[in-house]
């Protein structure tokens, strides 16, 4: 996969996470039910949201970091040792600074 491909399919998951972060803070930023047992199912659901929100935070930051490799010149060589990571490993995640090697 060429380096262009890459980057388009980076910038598309980076907006599908700032979609549904979108949709994660409205929901949370929803007035509470009055009544105090649906409060309390309320707020389980809102602890399983942020925790979602959390995880999209954090692969945005990936994310963010693979396309400033990108533009560095830098994307698909290890952090850790310098060698080449893999277009197999790039594939699976291609967000990953480090190759099979280092990410042990």
């Amino acid at each position: 996969m060429d380096i262009t491909t890459r980057e388009a399919a980076l910038r598309t998951r980076r907006a599908e996470l700032t979609r549904h972060m979108r949709i994660v803070e409205n929901t949370l930023d929803e007035t509470p039910p009055a009544d105090w047992e649906d409060r309390a199912s309320e707020r389980q659901g809102d602890e399983v949201l942020e925790s979602l929100g959390q995880a999209d935070l954090a692969e945005l930051k990936r994310i963010d970091a693979a396309l400033a490799r990108i533009a560095s010149g830098s994307y698909g060589t290890c952090e850790g040792c310098g060698e080449a990571i893999s277009d197999a490993r790039l594939d699976l995640i291609p967000d990953t600074p480090f190759c099979k090697t280092c990410a042990r």
